[in-house]
């Protein structure tokens, strides 16, 4: 398994240096923003995909005398920094964007390697996008699931400035840098939901939806006359859960524990590597 996560990675960030030097070659030597823009975009992308390498490298760690939860809060940091780096690609795209659009400097030179890196890049972050997806599903890797998230966006990102260089090419040279504002938002737009899901899970925000799977898996037992203090929280790919659930009180401790077992089988059926913790309490007896 962690094999698998740090090979995907591994190839991310490969992908992410190859992309960032070609780029940047190709848009020095024709002065496109949008290839410029681009680079820089890339170049974040390598420091994001190193830093997500060595996330799931340390994530995947067992619990230690330090760390009892565990080392799977590594990855909703590595997302919540490559936030921090999207964000500041885009300052400097607006940033260059407008001054061109406002002094009319938006000359550049359009030749075949501006559509070769361009197409370049979509076929690459096409296919690492999906292999990075496969494997965070798999695995329930957030980093991964990040990486995935920002390099599918890449791809759309890259076609607006393929459209930018068409335009260029028949004389509409404003178009680059317009093309680079598209793209600026579009980083935006990923930072804001990357940004979000990390602040959700390093605050310990019950994940979407899974509370009330859990409480259904609760309702079903019929061993369980009633459950309070269900608890649940995120740490990278792991989820913890924490409940008390009440039994019949004629029932022996090898019962009770039985019952225990049979709520972790079922739940662990709905959340894939997930830690369980659950406290039996004997159901108060009715009297008159």
């Amino acid at each position: 398994m962690e094999k698998e996560k740090k090979s995907v990675a591994l190839l991310s960030v490969v992908g992410a240096f190859f992309l960032t030097i070609f780029k940047l070659v190709v848009g020095l030597l024709t002065g496109s923003l949008g290839i410029l823009s681009e680079a820089l975009h890339s170049t974040l992308d390598f420091i994001a995909a190193i830093i997500t390498y060595f996330s799931v490298r340390i994530s995947d760690k067992p619990a230690d005398e330090n760390h009892h939860y565990g080392h799977g809060k590594i990855e909703n940091l590595s997302a919540l920094i490559e936030t921090v780096l999207l964000l500041v690609t885009c300052v400097w795209i607006i940033y260059e964007a407008t001054h061109r659009l406002v002094t009319g400097k938006t000359l550049i030179e359009v030749n075949a390697w501006s559509y070769i890196v361009v197409v370049t890049s979509i076929i690459i972050d096409f296919s690492r996008s999906r292999a990075l997806s496969r494997v965070a599903k798999k695995y329930n890797s957030q980093a991964l699931e990040a990486d995935a998230l920002h390099f599918s966006t890449d791809i759309w990102s890259s076609a607006v400035v393929l459209v930018g260089l068409i335009c260029a090419h028949f004389g509409l040279f404003v178009a680059d840098s317009i093309a680079a504002l598209v793209v600026a938002m579009i980083v935006i737009y990923i930072s804001y939901r990357l940004g979000k899901r990390s602040i959700e899970v390093l605050l310990d925000k019950v994940p979407s939806g899974t509370f009330g799977k859990v409480e259904l898996v609760l309702q079903t037992i019929p061993e369980i006359t009633r459950f309070h203090n269900l608890r649940i929280r995120a740490s990278g790919p792991y989820t913890f859960v924490d409940v008390n659930i009440h039994v019949q009180p004629s029932l022996t401790i090898e019962e009770a524990h039985e019952i225990s077992h049979k709520v972790e089988a079922e739940i662990r059926k709905i959340i894939t590597r997930c830690e369980i913790h659950i406290h039996e309490e004997p159901e108060e007896r009715v009297t008159n």
